[in-house]
């Protein structure tokens, strides 16, 4: 009864198993990994807090590209010191006065220019990581979904190697079996267990991480993906490369970032011209002074002298270095991004030819030597050992599968982020993205 009931359920298992393989390469829960993706790009602290960045960086231009307020004083002047009388001395007045500076020519426009850049810094910042919070999202579903099936051929292992430890049991007390073998499979029965506990703590992780990229409570949990969609990417290396070189947001920073170094070059070089001040006042004196009382009306400019040359020789140094690190951060970027492209596109090929190796051949051969080596140790023409041997090959088998499936659409969300190129779910110009007054 034991060995009829064992073997019905190892025929079970590869049903279970042939069939998700089929539904490998179904649609999958495409709507569900959308909805989520939205949801974090609408929630996101890390996306919204870059928002705010960009914002408050946009108010920064009006602000320095202003002239000074003009500056409106009012004195009293030339008093003598023992009457404070007004009618003794002719000098003796009341003044109000009018003074506005102007920087040298260039010097407003260069200054609004330079925070324009850093608002286009921020502005592109805040676009690329819509990609990698996206990434992330993706990555960590993908992830999650490995664990889920991972923990799912784990217990099903865990009842065959409970129908097993009992065969093992009745052979051992019929005497046509070893105790040896009944303890090799409780021993075997408490590593898959150690394993089982281990996914499952993997499982509350993984939750936790869904849960801070949507900005959802800390105890939220999601269902396990029980399909999975393998989408298809056609595009060549190139093709990737190229498309980041084009359309990743930040190679737009780092030329903004290069700008901004270099209009703080020309304001240091404007700032071997001098400012000016124009300012203009008007005496009121008392009528009963000897001539008349007459008002006088004074007018006038001061300048700045840029005498010491020293800090603006040195302004004009720390700006040119200053654009020469932006330009290696730039290449650095550049170079930093077609790495991992390359990376990505080589994990890409080579989980995609393992999932099909996997899913026409290993699979179906190690599930055909388990359901041998059942019927051979059932009549007892096999050793317990290989018997064990084949089951632990076929679990193995399995969660490589699983995982290398996993793997493959974890590089396709790196390639997608890194690239711009669309490639799982909708492309990131479907998704609405909140903007507000100040990007009109």
């Amino acid at each position: 009864m034991i060995c009829r009931r064992l073997f019905l359920k190892s025929k079970l298992l590869v049903g279970f198993l042939l069939a998700g393989l089929f539904f490998l390469s179904s649609p999958l829960h495409a709507e569900d990994l959308d909805q989520l993706v939205n949801e974090a790009l609408s929630n996101n602290p890390e996306l919204a807090a870059a928002k705010a960045r960009w914002e408050q960086a946009t108010y920064k231009s009006p602000q320095v590209g202003s002239l000074m307020d003009p500056i409106l004083s009012f004195a009293l002047s030339s008093y003598p010191n023992d009457s404070l009388s007004s009618r003794e001395a002719a000098m003796t007045g009341n003044e109000i006065k009018l003074a506005q500076a102007f920087p040298f020519p260039g010097k407003l426009t260069n200054r609004s220019a330079l925070a324009k850049e850093q608002a286009r810094w921020f502005e592109s910042v805040y676009q690329d990581q819509h990609f990698q919070i996206a990434r992330k999202v993706k990555d960590a579903w993908y992830r999650f979904y490995f664990n889920g099936q991972a923990i799912a051929v784990t217990e099903r292992n865990l009842l065959l190697v409970d129908d097993i430890i009992r065969l093992t049991e009745v052979r051992y007390e019929t005497g046509s079996g070893l105790q040896l073998d009944v303890l090799k499979a409780q021993l075997q029965r408490s590593k898959i267990m150690e394993r089982l506990m281990s996914l499952r703590q993997q499982s509350i992780a993984l939750q936790g991480e869904l849960n801070r990229l949507l900005s959802r409570p800390s105890g939220g949990t999601y269902g396990v993906p029980e399909t999975l969609e393998l989408a298809d990417a056609e595009q060549s290396l190139k093709t990737f490369q190229d498309a980041a070189a084009e359309k990743r947001p930040m190679n737009s920073a780092y030329q903004s970032l290069i700008q901004r170094y270099r209009y703080q070059n020309r304001l240091a070089e404007l700032d071997d011209y001098p400012d000016m001040t124009l300012f203009a006042s008007w005496r009121f004196r008392d009528d009963d002074l000897p001539d008349g009382g007459t008002d006088f009306i004074i007018t006038g400019i001061s300048i700045n002298l840029p005498v010491y040359h020293d800090k603006r020789r040195a302004a004009k140094a720390e700006a040119m270095a200053a654009v020469r690190m932006a330009e290696r951060q730039a290449e650095g970027f550049r170079n930093s991004v077609s790495e991992s492209i390359q990376n990505a596109y080589a994990r890409m090929q080579e989980t995609r030819q393992q999932t099909e190796l996997y899913r026409d051949g290993i699979i179906p051969q190690t599930s055909q030597s388990f359901q041998s080596a059942l019927s051979s140790y059932q009549v007892g023409k096999l050793e317990f050992i290989s018997l064990l041997d084949a089951l632990m090959t076929t679990y193995k088998a399995e969660m490589d599968y699983y995982r290398i499936s996993s793997d493959y659409m974890r590089s396709l969300a790196w390639l997608e982020a890194e690239s711009t190129l669309p490639l799982i779910g909708l492309p990131m110009q479907s998704f609405e993205q909140q903007t507000s007054d100040f990007t009109k």
